[in-house]
């Protein structure tokens, strides 16, 4: 298996590659020259299940920043740079556990080996990063057109770039907005490389375009066994990209912990709101995580009650109440506007 067979690289405190559990990344929205808001914005994905932190730095400013924001929180951070190698320097100076760069679009091999040495000096990661959208001109002159090998090719000659300086602690982006694209090019440079890949579907969209993408790209590739981190790309709440992701790990098997929720989708049976109901019930497990249990919402008195028993707890909804159900048994009739709350209870004092 392709993930077993990865080099280890520490970020951090974590630890990926070499067969360890896939880690989860987003990136901050903020301005990361605004200490404040870029924090809040961390501490609240780390509550969500972020795992690692990327922040854009296209100033000195924001790399000095990042000193401040590293007392802060609690999860490794990735310093996000292009074209200013000096930026890249001042981050990993001022704290950054790894730092993402092109080395395509900083300069001169001299540049680049200003930055290898000083990563080199800290022992800190370097995650090479290519797009499909930034693929240099004698690489589409080769293949005509974007292509999964020349993305992979691009990918290959910058790690080679760096490894030609003495350097090999390293991680491989690759990334395409095509999903069958890029799930060649993960096949492709996974036969030729051990460095931990992060893997991503890149600008695939809002939260509704970009979630069915990312699911299928990124549930693709995962299931060939290749990629060590992943990140859900979305043009929405960053809150959002974790959800995704720890729901794609999950449903892969992946990733264990956290609650499922099931919910019927509607008919002309149901008597009850169930789509706000499954939505309120979906945003009151995340403060759960730590059960591992299925929960059902069910809008209708026809399949409800049996498909409710089937999980460890659900509601079946029947014409301004529903019936709650723990472990196979009825333990209450709750009005309408009362289930959600009374599930919660049931969760707090889950056994």
């Amino acid at each position: 298996m392709f993930r077993d067979n990865t080099r280890e690289v520490k970020i951090g405190d974590r630890v990926i590659g070499g067969g360890n559990p896939i880690l989860i990344q987003s990136m901050t929205n903020t301005f990361t020259e605004d200490v404040d808001a870029t924090v809040k914005q961390i501490k609240e994905l780390e509550a969500a299940g972020c795992d690692i932190i990327r922040c854009a730095v296209p100033t000195m400013e924001a790399a000095e920043a990042i000193a401040e924001i590293k007392k802060q929180i609690n999860i490794p951070l990735v310093a996000d740079i292009h074209f200013d190698y000096k930026l890249a320097i001042a981050a990993m100076e001022n704290g950054a556990d790894k730092i993402r760069i092109n080395p395509g679009n900083i300069g001169s091999i001299e540049n680049v080996k200003a930055v290898v040495d000083v990563a080199k000096e800290k022992n800190i990661p370097i995650r090479v990063g290519v797009n499909s959208g930034s693929l240099e001109k004698p690489i589409l002159e080769k293949y005509g057109k974007v292509t999964a090998e020349g993305i992979v090719e691009s990918a290959l000659d910058k790690v080679k770039i760096i490894e030609d300086l003495g350097y090999n602690n390293l991680v491989i982006s690759i990334k395409s907005s095509d999903v069958l694209m890029c799930l060649k090019a993960h096949e492709l440079i996974a036969e030729k490389t051990d460095h931990p890949l992060h893997v991503g579907i890149t600008e695939s969209g809002t939260v509704t375009s970009g979630n069915i993408k990312s699911g299928i790209g990124l549930g693709l590739i995962l299931h060939e066994g290749i990629g060590d981190t992943i990140r859900v790309s979305l043009t929405g709440d960053p809150i959002e990209e974790i959800k995704s992701a720890k729901l794609i790990l999950k449903t892969l098997g992946l990733r264990e912990g956290g609650i499922s929720v099931v919910s019927c989708p509607t008919c002309g049976r149901t008597q009850i709101d169930i789509i706000s109901l499954a939505n309120e019930v979906e945003s009151v497990v995340n403060k759960y995580d730590h059960l591992n249990i299925k929960v059902a919402v069910m809008g209708c008195v026809v399949n409800g009650p049996g498909e409710a028993k089937e999980a460890d707890i659900g509601i079946a909804g029947g014409k301004g109440e529903g019936l709650l159900i723990k472990k196979g048994e009825i333990i209450g009739k709750v009005p309408e506007d009362q289930l959600v709350s009374a599930l919660e209870d049931e969760l707090k004092n889950w056994a």
